[in-house]
């Protein structure tokens, strides 16, 4: 009697399916293209740090090794800039720290008044708010200054003098708008929760609110301190003591009439953009947290 024996099961459980396999593609193709745009963005930062270590001429060939190599232009850097470099990066960390800060805590409550108070011309003043993105700096220019310098008389020698960027900078239209709309994607009932345990309006705010938007404010960090510690425009006009300049206003000093002054100019772009690449790594790990604890599960 013959005994019938079952074929061997090749099911799809050890195929793996035409869907997933055309996902993973995707995947690895857009991961492929990501990487390729990050080292592409590298190049410049790569031919900046190179650069600062030639000499001179050798600046002005395409090479990626510097013949001769010599650190000329980082000693140049820190003996001919006027104030001095340290000098130059505390002026800059004062101001840009001051405006990160202001941003956030103003930024923060403008936000959540924006995301969940209701008061007539509430709609109306958030657009007035995201105009002001439309006006630039160059327009707004002299009632700025006007105001600055006789009305509150920011514009002096004295210390309140880095006062007058930090005002201008301390609220931007930007850090209003990425809070509000952050604000209004966490739920209500959490409000309302902590409303019943009797917390007040503040005590939401701050212990419930806030924590949970912290992305949402490690981004608006992350912004405001770069934008503050690379802005040229507003400490050229308002910075009237040399010792009071930032690190852009130090850069230019390297730019001449007929000549720049290239290695030198790249040592200092490369110290102006490690504290900045400080910060990021800094904040992406709250960033990171941040996203993971603020979900919510139904």
């Amino acid at each position: 009697m013959a005994v019938a024996t079952a074929a061997p099961n090749t099911t799809a459980a050890n195929v793996e399916p035409v869907g997933d396999r055309s996902a993973a593609w995707r995947r690895r193709l857009a991961f492929t293209i990501l990487i390729a745009y990050a080292l592409l963005m590298f190049v410049p930062f790569a031919w900046t740090v190179v650069t600062s270590f030639k000499t001179q001429p050798d600046a002005l060939n395409l090479s990626w090794i510097p013949n001769p190599f010599t650190t000329e232009g980082w000693e140049t850097a820190f003996n001919r800039l006027d104030p001095t470099l340290p000098r130059l990066f505390f002026n800059s960390a004062l101001i840009a720290t001051a405006v990160t800060l202001s941003n956030v805590a103003l930024g923060s409550m403008a936000g959540y008044a924006f995301a969940r108070l209701r008061f007539p011309g509430r709609e109306v003043l958030f657009v007035l708010v995201l105009a002001t993105l439309m006006i630039p700096d160059q327009l707004r220019l002299v009632p700025v200054y006007i105001l600055l310098n006789n009305v509150v008389d920011l514009v002096n020698s004295g210390p309140t003098n880095y006062l007058s960027v930090i005002v201008v900078l301390a609220i931007q239209a930007e850090s209003v708008f990425l809070l509000r709309q952050y604000f209004l994607t966490i739920p209500r009932d959490l409000e309302e929760a902590a409303k019943i345990d009797g917390a007040g309006f503040f005590t939401t705010f701050a212990r419930v609110i806030l924590p949970l938007a912290s992305p949402a404010i490690a981004a608006v960090a992350i912004l405001q301190f770069q934008g503050s510690w690379n802005n040229f425009f507003w400490p050229l006009v308002l910075l009237q003591e040399r010792s009071h300049w930032t690190l852009p206003l130090g850069l230019a000093q390297f730019r001449f009439q007929y000549f720049t002054n290239w290695p030198a100019l790249m040592a200092v772009v490369v110290m102006a953009t490690l504290p900045i690449l400080v910060l990021y790594l800094f904040f992406q790990r709250y960033f990171v947290a941040g996203v993971a604890a603020s979900g919510v599960k139904g």
